[in-house]
């Protein structure tokens, strides 16, 4: 095996292990019914983030290594739209998804009954929809490295 098809392969197995637990991210806390779940069901999404921080890591990492090892590939319309929305997703995280976690967090460790406070809801809500874009664009992605339109 080239170098190349070395990193092919594990740019593949970074997007099943980064891609894939992302897209369940969002729909673990959805369903608490109570603090309780709902601080359980964080924690679940704090360890699955720590897969997808290595894996997206690793496709960036491995995606523009390729690049330089085939340089035509910046001359690719799939490519380098593919890595300029990867670098969306990307700014996504400390642009806007921290700040919406932020009082998600106070929440969770300051709330002391079981109900699940107004307050929450509203900043879920902003978070799904924000993940759901991400996941979507990561979708886009993934239909542009597969398929090369262009």
């Amino acid at each position: 095996m080239t170098l190349y098809e070395i990193l092919l392969v594990v740019h593949i197995f970074s997007a099943i292990i980064g891609l894939g637990p992302g897209f369940v991210m969002t729909f673990i806390a959805k369903k608490s019914s109570t603090m309780s779940e709902l601080r359980h069901a964080f924690y679940f999404r704090h360890k699955i983030h720590i897969f997808v921080m290595v894996g997206s890591t690793l496709l960036l990492v491995t995606g523009i290594w390729m690049g330089v090892l085939n340089p035509i590939l910046f001359r690719k319309g799939w490519y380098t739209i593919s890595i300029f929305l990867y670098f969306v997703t990307l700014a996504a995280g400390p642009f806007v998804l921290k700040p919406i976690m932020k009082p998600i967090k106070e929440i969770l460790r300051t709330e002391e009954g079981e109900d699940i406070p107004h307050a929450y809801i509203g900043h879920a809500k902003q978070l799904y929809v924000v993940e759901h874009v991400t996941n979507v664009i990561l979708i886009i992605i993934i239909g542009l490295m597969i398929l090369k339109p262009f």
